[in-house]
C-alpha cells in the first residue's frame, strides 16, 4: 500500500512538470531506493539554485552596466550641455576620469574599506586587492550572486558619486586638482558612508542590525546627500566664476543635456531596481517606484516653473525628472507606487524652489545645481522614506520571533523618522568636514583653481589642449 501511494505521488509530480529536464530527472525515481531518491532531490535542488543564481547574476550585471551608463554618457552629456561651449570637454572629462580613477582605487582597497569587516564606521583591509572576492556569494550581502558581481555593481555607485560633485565647481577647477580631490574624497567621505549604511556591522545598516537602522535602498544618503552637500562646500570654497552673476552664462546645448537626462532616467532603473540584488518582486517594486517618482517630479518642477515664469522649460522638465530620481532613490525598495508619486511631486517642487529661489537669495555659484538637486533632493527623499516606508513592500524589520514590524511613520513606526534624521545628519557632517579637509589639502599642495586667464580662455583649451567644437570657415 505504501509503495503504491509513493508511486502515485511521483506520477502526479510528473504530470505537473512542464520541463523535459525535470521529467528526465524525476521519471527514473519509480522503483529506486531511498538513497537514490535523496540524491536526485539534492541534484534537483542544486539545479534550481544554479538557475536562480544565473538569473539574478544576469540581472545584476545588466544593472551594473546601466549604472555605469549613468556616468558616461548620461551625466557627462547632462553636465556637458549645461556649461558654456568652451568648457564642454573639460566637464565631460571629469565624469570620464572617474570611470578610470575610481575603478583602480576600488580594486586596490576602497571596496575593502566600504564592504570589508571592520568597525561600525569603516571597513578594514580584509578584501585588500580584492582578496576573497570571487565567484562564491557572500550570504550577508547577496546570497544568490557571485561576490565579484556584487563588487562590480557597487563600484558603479562609487564612480558616479564623486562625478556628481563636479557640477558645483564646473568651469573653474584645474583637472589635476579635480583628480586628486576626487580620489581623496572617495577615501575620506564615500567609503566610510557606504560602510555605515550598507557594510557589515555598519552604524546605520538597517538590514544587518546597525545601531541606527537607516532605510536607504539605493543611496539617498550614501550617494546624493554626501555628493550634494560636498558640492555646496566646493562652490563656497572656490568662489564664483569670473563674471558671475553679472554676465549671462546660459547652457550651450540643452539638447545634449536633454539626451543625458533621458539616459540618466533609463540608467536609474539599474541604480534602484538593481539594488534589490536579485531579479525578484522587490526589483519590480523598486523599478515602478523609480519611474513614478521621476514622472511626478518632472510635473511638479514644470508646474512650479510654469506658475512662476509663465511657461515651462525643457531644462526645467529634465531637471525635475532628475530631482525625482534622486528623491526616490532611498525609498525605491520600501514604498508603494502611490507613495512614490507623492515623493516625486514634493521633490520636484522643493528642488525647484532650492534652485530658483534659495540659490539666488544666497548668491552661491553652484554651477550645475548639484546641491539644489542632489543635496536637497537626497535629504528630502531620505526623510520621506521614513514617512512612507511600508512593511508590505519590504518587511525589513522583524521582532525576535520573526513577526513583521512597521517600517515607516504612516505605519506607526515614528522612531524610524528619527533614524532617518540621524543618517542624514551623519551624511551632512561627513560631507562638510571631509570635503573641507580634502579641499584644504589639495589647495595647499597643488592649488585648486585655474588662473583668471585660463578661466576666460576656457578649460577645454587650457586644461586639455582641445576644443569640443571646431567651426570651419568655408573657403
Amino acid at each position: 500500500m505504501g509503495k503504491n501511494l509513493a508511486r502515485c505521488l511521483l506520477a502526479f509530480i510528473l504530470l505537473l512538470s512542464c520541463s523535459q529536464g525535470a521529467l528526465a530527472l524525476i521519471a527514473p525515481q519509480i522503483g529506486t531506493t531511498h538513497d537514490e531518491l535523496t540524491a536526485r532531490v539534492v541534484q534537483l535542488e542544486q539545479q534550481t539554485a544554479d538557475a536562480k543564481l544565473s538569473a539574478d547574476n544576469a540581472w545584476m550585471l545588466t544593472s551594473a552596466a546601466l549604472v555605469l551608463m549613468m556616468t558616461g554618457p548620461g551625466l557627462a552629456l547632462f553636465y556637458g550641455g549645461l556649461v558654456r561651449k568652451k568648457n564642454v570637454l573639460s566637464t565631460m572629462m571629469q565624469s570620464f576620469a572617474m570611470m578610470a580613477l575610481i575603478t583602480v582605487l576600488w580594486a586596490l582597497f576602497s571596496f575593502s574599506l566600504a564592504f570589508g569587516p571592520g568597525t561600525s564606521f569603516i571597513g578594514g583591509f580584509h578584501h585588500l586587492f580584492l582578496r576573497g572576492v570571487g565567484g562564491a556569494p557572500d550570504p550577508a550581502y547577496a546570497p544568490t550572486i557571485p561576490f565579484q558581481t556584487f563588487m562590480i555593481y557597487q563600484l558603479m555607485f562609487a564612480i558616479i558619486t564623486p562625478a556628481l560633485i563636479s557640477g558645483a565647481f564646473a568651469e573653474r577647477m584645474k583637472f589635476s586638482a579635480m583628480a586628486l580631490f576626487m580620489v581623496l574624497w572617495s577615501i575620506v567621505v564615500y567609503s566610510p558612508m557606504a560602510h555605515m549604511v550598507w557594510g557589515k556591522g555598519g552604524l546605520l545598516n538597517a538590514a544587518l542590525g546597525g545601531a541606527f537602522p537607516t532605510l536607504d535602498f539605493a543611496g539617498g544618503t550614501v550617494v546624493h546627500v554626501t555628493s550634494g552637500v560636498s558640492a555646496l562646500v566646493c562652490a563656497l570654497y572656490l568662489g564664483k566664476r569670473v563674471g558671475y552673476p553679472r554676465e549671462p552664462m546660459p547652457p550651450h546645448s540643452v539638447v545634449l543635456s536633454f539626451i543625458g537626462a533621458c539616459m540618466l532616467w533609463v540608467g536609474w532603473f539599474g541604480f534602484n531596481a538593481g539594488s534589490a540584488l536579485a531579479a525578484g518582486t522587490l526589483a519590480t517594486s523598486a523599478f515602478v517606484a523609480t519611474h513614478f517618482g521621476a514622472a511626478a517630479a518632472a510635473i511638479g518642477w514644470g508646474a512650479a516653473e510654469w506658475l512662476r515664469n509663465g511657461k515651462p522649460s525643457a531644462l526645467g522638465a529634465i531637471s525635475g525628472a532628475v530631482a525625482g530620481l534622486v528623491a526616490i532613490t532611498p525609498a525605491a525598495g520600501f514604498v508603494s507606487p502611490m507613495s512614490a508619486l507623492a515623493i516625486g511631486l514634493i521633490a520636484g517642487v522643493f528642488c525647484y524652489y532650492m534652485v530658483a529661489v534659495v540659490k539666488a537669495k544666497f548668491g552661491y555659484d553652484d554651477t550645475l545645481d548639484a546641491f539644489g538637486v542632489h543635496g536637497a533632493g537626497g535629504t528630502l527623499g531620505a526623510l520621506l522614506t521614513g514617512v512612507f516606508a511600508s512593511s508590505a513592500i519590504n518587511p525589513i524589520f522583524k521582532d525576535a520571533h520573526g513577526n513583521v514590524l512597521p517600517s515607516g511613520l504612516i505605519e506607526g513606526n515614528a522612531h524610524q523618522l528619527l533614524n532617518q534624521f540621524v543618517g542624514v545628519a551623519i551624511a551632512w557632517g561627513l560631507g562638510i568636514v571631509g570635503t573641507l579637509i580634502v579641499l584644504t589639502i589639495v589647495d595647499k599642495t597643488i592649488g585648486l583653481r585655474v588662473s583668471h586667464e585660463h578661466e576666460i580662455q576656457g578649460l577645454d583649451l587650457s586644461q586639455h589642449g582641445e576644443e569640443g567644437y571646431y567651426w570651419e570657415v568655408p573657403v
